[in-house]
């Protein structure tokens, strides 16, 4: 049996909890290790997400070690939320930015949701090749320039990279990432349990 596939999820003041919490949750229904890491905590032990819900990180991100605590050789993938001002906190930080770029190099799983896209382009992922992607709506006009953008699509695979539109499509983009880590069975097996009307 193959070892446990380990996440990073990334979230900081301002993250949308709808697509924290869902998308945590259906992960670990599919059998991943996830590890919630905590960004620009400003040393708080909780994280106030968007509309107020508080989550606990497991751990943040060390700040006398950038990014040594997250790496393609302890994890098999990194995962952003979106939300505000959370996204553009991701955006803007080099730890993370580092974190994309490492991952996506080592042809890891790099995935955000909703506005977190932002962070891919802050991220210049665009340069290394043709990317397609989807965001949130309102983030179209910042993306667009830089990305092969897909308006149809509720979840987008491009190689490693998975993208997807907002709260209303975090289960899905949660089931598409059980499926690449995990298999095709146990996407549906969690879909099947969540009683998923389609």
């Amino acid at each position: 049996m193959s070892p446990q596939k380990k996440i990073a999820f990334l979230i900081t003041h301002g993250s949308e909890e709808m697509e924290a919490v869902i998308t945590i949750d259906v992960l670990r229904r599919g059998g991943l290790h996830v590890d919630v890491v905590g960004v620009q905590t400003g040393g708080e032990s909780v994280v106030r997400c968007s509309r107020g819900v508080k989550i606990q990180p497991d751990f943040v991100l060390n700040v006398a070690n950038p990014g040594q605590d997250i790496n393609p050789n302890k994890y098999d993938a990194v995962v952003l939320p979106g939300g505000q001002p959370g996204s553009d906190t991701f955006a803007s930080d080099e730890q993370v930015l580092t974190i994309l770029n490492t991952f996506f190099d080592a042809g890891k799983v790099v995935a955000a949701i909703c506005a977190a896209p932002l962070a891919l382009k802050a991220a210049r992922l665009y340069e290394k090749r043709s990317l397609s992607i989807t965001s949130y709506p309102a983030t179209k006009s910042k993306l667009e320039d830089s990305f092969d953008y897909n308006d149809l699509d509720n979840v987008v695979v491009d190689g490693n990279l998975v993208t997807s539109k907002g709260p209303g499509t975090a289960v899905f983009f949660a089931l598409k990432l059980v499926e690449i880590l995990h298999s095709g069975e146990k996407a549906k097996e969690v879909k099947d349990a969540l009683a998923l009307p389609c």
